[in-house]
């Protein structure tokens, strides 16, 4: 089963509870949340405030994927908005064990990010502490971006490395995912994707853009 998490930054802001309550009825199985910090990557997007708010407006689970320096600092924070799942960068953490069991600590799901031009190997030390493996496909800061073709072969090599070592952690893919990319990066091995302007940027709207890309995954 591949699962789609919808990417809140890639909403209308004016229409925001009405569009999250769209993906749900739509089937989407979780809300992916970038929070960007201008530092880390070269965007601001948003905090905890919105975070909350997403919280009252669904019953989806929520994910913040921290995109940003010193995550350890904010871990409590985006736990007590209401976040399941949170995600760090490992390229920000140097004490990356120890987020980890804060993460958990707070229980919540814990997630760690790497960049395109990051080696899977740097997850070695902490992969089977993980719930959650996330590959960025393009480089992160920006909706809207090109998948990265070269990506394919960590999604891949990521796969192999937790079938042996922690088949229960979820390896999930953000950027440039559309109903071209969807199938590749599902037969590589994904098991979630995030998409965000494919869907809420869609002409049509959410619905049947999120039915486009499900037809392409086949279901």
């Amino acid at each position: 089963m591949i699962k789609v998490a919808p990417s809140v930054l890639a909403a209308d802001f004016l229409k925001l509870g009405e569009q999250i309550r769209e993906a749900q009825a739509a089937g989407a199985d979780r809300l992916h949340m970038d929070v960007m910090d201008g530092r880390f990557v070269p965007n601001i997007s948003f905090g905890m405030p919105l975070v909350q708010a997403v919280r009252r407006g669904s019953t989806l689970p929520v994910e913040t994927h921290l995109m940003i320096v010193e995550p350890e600092r904010y871990v409590e924070a985006f736990a007590q908005a209401g976040a399941d799942t949170i995600i760090v960068h490992q390229e920000v953490s140097p004490h990356l064990d120890r987020t980890i069991q804060v993460i958990k600590h707070h229980g919540k799901r814990a997630g760690v990010a790497i960049n395109p031009s990051t080696p899977i190997e740097v997850l070695g030390e902490v992969l089977e502490q993980l719930d959650l493996a996330l590959l960025m496909t393009v480089n992160p800061g920006f909706g809207g971006q090109h998948f990265l073709e070269y990506t394919l072969r960590k999604i891949r090599q990521m796969r192999a490395l937790l079938d042996r070592r922690n088949p229960a952690c979820e390896l999930e893919v953000d950027g440039g995912i559309e109903p071209h990319t969807a199938p590749r990066v599902a037969e590589a091995g994904a098991r979630v994707l995030v998409a965000g302007s494919a869907l809420f940027g869609a002409a049509d709207g959410f619905t049947a853009a999120y039915g486009r890309l499900q037809a392409s995954l086949g279901s």
